[in-house]
């Protein structure tokens, strides 16, 4: 099947409160333009380099999703155009993104990576860490980003129980932090579920779901 017919398929399961972001890492430029040309607008890259090469390239009315693992020194690259950063797994990170949207005079949306699977690969910050930001007089004085919600990103594995555990305490720890509202801490999104997951991940209560191989076929990482 083409990307198209592999788009509207999914676009037609999907719920309309399921934001699809279509994971284009190490896809050609011919490929998102033809998603693209279907009215898709979001799409997600993991390497900051790879995502400014193509927004430079591509129509500016994407709404470009940095989905993997974001490293301060490159933070400047994306502020004047990045839609949503969805792995802020530090304060650290997060006060870096603050600096740069204001050298880029933007207010930047980005999600609290949350560490939900066993495996020591995955990034991301637990609940503890997460409330002592928000609640340290430091975060209240960050003006230019907006926490708009959680990511996560289950085990691989089989284990389909395992997998939903995951899941079910990211979206509980989501409504908890639903309660906590603030001026730039509003919980909107929650975004968990790939490829292979993703039917689970909505199932548990994911609004937005990351999907790659399943829109553009398998990955060629050579």
């Amino acid at each position: 099947m083409s990307i198209t017919n592999n788009l509207v398929k999914l676009k037609n399961e999907l719920a309309n409160n399921v934001t699809l972001v279509a994971v284009s890492k190490t896809k050609p430029l011919l490929d998102i333009q033809e998603a693209y040309d279907t009215g898709h607008r979001h799409f997600g890259e993991n390497k900051i380099q790879e995502m400014v090469e193509k927004y430079e390239q591509l129509p500016k009315d994407i709404k470009w999703h940095m989905i993997g693992h974001v490293q301060r020194n490159k933070v400047k690259y994306m502020t004047d155009f990045v839609h949503l950063i969805h792995g802020v797994d530090s304060f650290k990170l997060l006060k870096e993104i603050n600096k740069q949207a204001i050298k880029s005079e933007r207010i930047i949306d980005c999600l609290f990576q949350i560490k939900i699977a066993k495996e020591d690969s995955k990034f991301g910050m637990d609940k503890a860490d997460v409330l002592n930001v928000i609640s340290s007089a430091e975060f209240a004085e960050l003006k230019a980003v907006n926490i708009k919600g959680l990511m996560g990103m289950a085990t691989f594995t089989e284990n389909e129980s395992v997998i939903k555990e995951e899941f079910t305490y990211l979206k509980d720890t989501f409504e908890e932090f639903k309660e906590l509202s603030k001026s730039n801490f509003n919980m909107e999104i929650l975004s968990m579920g790939m490829s292979g997951d993703y039917q689970l991940a909505i199932e548990c209560g994911s609004n937005m779901v990351r999907i790659g191989s399943t829109i553009f076929g398998e990955r060629n990482y050579n």
